[in-house]
């Protein structure tokens, strides 16, 4: 049994992490929430029967936590890291992203190899079963990937809160300002973050058939907040469209490959929603389609299983691995940034 300590109190913890770790009580409990003062914590604490404090010293300090989970800002991330290895813990698992730089991503997964530490990075759609069984029909019939696009209109977090009101604590986060477009740096700026935060979901199955990133061809901000993007690695063109709708239609999250003999897509449950794994269809050179029910495990449940057995040695750490990830998160985010802000994004 792995005593675990959850830094952050938001919708993610309160909707995902708590529910999914509560199907895993042979494995993990959670001892021990902090958040950064919105007293949020203590509510979720005297619903599990954790202690809780705020900011994450407490839980730092804590010799009964083994694992720290981070479901704090992205900024704060890798600081989180080299401080709960400093405090001695046996593993950490760190939403998305690992880093906001490569700098911060060098130094965290360091810390972790020097440390022993196990390291999972809550990247949910690269461990989601719809993704394993595209990677095996991959090799299966040995297609050649021609291009890859993923196109994501989340619709109001809210609209999903609201879903599972009986898991969330507190109003859900509020709107964001309009931004004008026309201000390169700080659309620039902007585009960086969703990438680094927001594409972070999808572009390590991206670099899973992609690997050698070898330039960002054009990137916009998309009103009233979201992003388009496109770039070229290891010869397959990619595009990633995002765009955050204050009203509309329920979200959609898709990622569509296409092959020198079929064209492949993965519907993921849309954000908040443990909703079982993503669904894929192929359609081949015939138009004949084929869609595959969903598994039952979804990726937040696998990324927690995955963590469960590197602990137990049953499952390889695989450091450069996350490194590599976060790089080629970091190195489009910040490519794409350069371009806005120097006017020659389209």
């Amino acid at each position: 049994m792995y005593r675990v300590g959850v830094v952050g109190a938001g919708p993610g913890v309160s909707a995902l992490h708590l529910p999914t770790l509560a199907g895993l009580r042979d494995r993990f409990e959670v001892v021990h929430i902090a958040d950064a003062g919105s007293g949020r914590a203590r509510q979720l604490a005297e619903r599990t029967g954790a202690s809780w404090s705020s900011g994450p010293e407490g839980i730092l300090d804590d010799p009964d936590v083994d694992v720290v989970a981070l479901c704090s800002p992205p900024g704060e991330h890798a600081a989180q890291i080299l401080a709960a290895v400093a405090a001695g813990k046996r593993a950490v698992f760190c939403e998305k992203p690992l880093g906001v730089s490569r700098a911060e991503i060098d130094a965290a997964v360091g810390a972790c190899i020097d440390g022993e530490v196990a390291l999972v990075v809550g990247t949910n759609h690269l461990f989601d079963p719809s993704w394993e069984r595209v990677k095996h029909r991959l090799d299966a019939t040995g297609a050649a990937v021609r291009s890859v696009s993923i196109t994501l209109a989340l619709a109001p977090n809210g609209r999903y809160h609201d879903a599972a009101s009986d898991l969330l604590v507190g109003p859900p986060p509020a709107s964001r300002p309009p931004v004008d477009p026309a201000d390169t740096h700080v659309a620039g700026g902007i585009v960086r973050q969703l990438i680094v935060g927001l594409a972070v979901h999808d572009l390590p199955l991206v670099r899973d058939v992609a690997p050698e990133l070898e330039g960002v061809d054009f990137a916009r901000l998309v009103s009233p907040i979201g992003f388009d993007i496109g770039f070229r690695a290891s010869g397959i063109a990619v595009r990633h469209t995002a765009v955050m709708l204050p009203d509309g239609a329920d979200t959609l999250w898709r990622v569509t490959l296409v092959t020198d003999q079929d064209r492949v897509e993965i519907d993921f449950p849309p954000p908040f929603v443990p909703a079982g794994s993503g669904r894929v269809s192929v359609q081949d050179a015939a138009g004949r389609r084929t869609a595959f029910p969903p598994a039952p495990m979804n990726g937040y449940e696998a990324e927690w299983h995955a963590l469960a057995a590197m602990l137990a040695g049953e499952r390889p750490m695989e450091y450069d691995e996350l490194r590599a990830d976060a790089v080629y998160a970091v190195s489009i985010a910040d490519q794409a940034a350069r371009l806005i802000r120097d006017g020659a994004a389209a």
